[in-house]
């Protein structure tokens, strides 16, 4: 690995650190550069999660003063968080590696989407919420899902929590954000303990994304409170259908 190499991949890292924290999404940046230097598919992402895994906790301690009080619901989401992660790291080390290379180009589109639309559709889903009590099962399976999803891939995934946690538990934005970063981070934990574990990771791509990611976090907890996320969310957007695009055409 040259210099430049590692400099950019720590500039990744802080990257995805910052925008992780406040929308979601910082994959879409920390992935797309290990492809660039050439890392296998499978070995990028799985890098990159545990990457990412110190920057999601820099985050949560940088949000901690909007954590909401930890009880029985809390507890709940984080054990569906926790299920879903493992569940979808199973099934990527469990599908062929041409499977995740086929499906990996549409999964970015399908990201990139979720944060160009992501500010309308939840008020639109949110408008549409009927009064009353909120469904826990149907949450708290659209969490599951969610965490499938993140520890199979993860981008967006972010975006996918707080947009659920916006429809079911309405009321302070600060506060469904700093839910999504415990989510994320369960998600990403279990995910990357089980790559550990029996998957190739590249120590030297994940230790340069964590030391971005790590000062990220605390930037991106800082930054959230004081600016807005549009600019960012459509860099991402960018930044996810370029690199679709061209793994779609190779």
């Amino acid at each position: 690995m040259s210099p430049f190499q590692a400099i950019a991949i720590i500039a990744a890292g802080f990257a995805a650190g910052t925008i992780n924290t406040i929308v979601g999404s910082g994959s879409l940046i920390t992935f797309p550069t290990l492809l660039l230097f050439g890392y296998p598919p499978i070995v990028a992402n799985v890098s990159n999660t545990v990457g990412l895994v110190p920057g999601a906790i820099s985050g949560v301690i940088g949000y901690r003063r909007e954590l909401p009080t930890p009880d029985r619901s809390f507890a709940t989401l984080v054990a569906a968080a926790i299920a879903g992660g493992l569940t979808g790291g199973i099934l990527l080390l469990a599908l062929p590696s041409t499977t995740f290379e086929v499906i990996v180009p549409f999964l970015i589109l399908i990201a990139s989407g979720l944060m160009a639309v992501q500010p309308y559709l939840s008020k639109a889903i949110a408008s549409r919420r009927a009064p009353g009590r909120t469904p826990v099962v149907i949450f708290v399976g659209a969490i599951y899902l969610t965490a499938i999803y993140g520890g199979y891939f993860g981008a967006a995934q972010g975006v996918l929590f707080i947009s659920l946690l916006s429809i079911f538990q309405p009321g302070n934005l600060q506060r469904s954000n700093a839910t999504k970063n415990v989510l994320a981070l369960c998600t990403n934990a279990v995910a990357a303990v089980l790559f550990i574990a029996v998957a190739p990771v590249d120590w030297a791509a994940a230790l340069l994304i964590a030391v971005g990611s790590i000062v990220g976090g605390q930037v991106g907890a800082f930054a959230a409170r004081r600016m807005r996320p549009g600019l960012l969310r459509w860099v991402v957007v960018a930044v996810g259908v370029v690199v679709a695009v061209k793994l779609l055409i190779g």
